[in-house]
C-alpha cells in the first residue's frame, strides 16, 4: 500500500498520470514478487500446510515434524512468472489507462486466493471467516478493486 500512496503523491507533484505510470511498471511487479518468494523459500518462512504429496518439504521453522507444501514456490511460479507472461503478452493492448494495473490486481488476487489453500495462515490470525484466511479475504477485495478499475476505465473510454 505504501508504494501506491508514494506513487500517487509522486504523480500528483510531477503532473504525471498515475494510471499511465502504473501500467508502465505492472509487468515488473510479478518478477519482483518471484524473487521475494524465492527468498521466503530459502529462509524457510511462509511455508505451506501439511501434506503427503511426494514433493512435500520439511521446514525447520514450521511447527511439528510433518512435510509441508512449498507454497512459496507455488507463489513464485504462478503469481510471479505466469502473471508476468500474461502481462508481457498484453503489453501492447491497452483499451484504457489502468488496464494493466487492473489485470495485475485481478490476476494476483485470483491466483493467490487459490494458493492460500496450500499456505499455512499467519499464526496470529488463523482463519478469519469460516475456512478463509486473511489472505483470501484480502484477495477478494483485490479482485473487486481490479473489476472496479475496469468498470471505471470502460466508463471513461471514448465511445465510437
Amino acid at each position: 500500500m505504501g508504494i501506491i500512496v508514494a506513487a500517487f503523491i509522486f504523480c500528483r507533484k510531477r503532473r504525471i498520470n498515475f494510471w499511465d505510470l502504473a501500467d508502465l511498471f505492472c509487468p515488473a511487479f510479478p518478477l519482483g514478487y518471484t524473487f521475494g518468494r524465492i527468498g521466503n523459500f530459502i529462509n524457510g518462512e511462509l511455508f505451506g500446510r501439511p501434506t503427503t504429496v511426494f514433493w512435500g518439504m520439511f521446514f525447520p521453522l514450521s511447527p511439528g515434524r510433518e512435510l509441508r507444501h512449498p507454497s512459496q514456490l507455488y507463489e513464485a511460479f504462478f503469481e510471479g512468472i505466469v502473471l508476468f507472461l500474461i502481462l508481457w503478452s498484453l503489453r501492447k493492448k491497452r483499451p484504457f489507462t489502468g488496464f494493466h494495473l487492473a489485470l495485475y490486481i485481478i490476476g494476483y488476487g485470483l491466483i493467490r486466493f487459490f494458493i492460500e489453500f496450500y499456505r499455512e495462515p499467519d499464526f496470529h490470525l488463523g482463519f478469519i471467516w469460516n475456512t478463509l484466511s486473511m489472505g483470501q479475504v484480502l484477495c477478494i477485495i483485490m479482485v473487486l478493486a481490479g473489476i472496479g478499475i475496469i468498470i471505471r476505465g470502460q466508463a471513461k473510454r471514448p465511445q465510437g
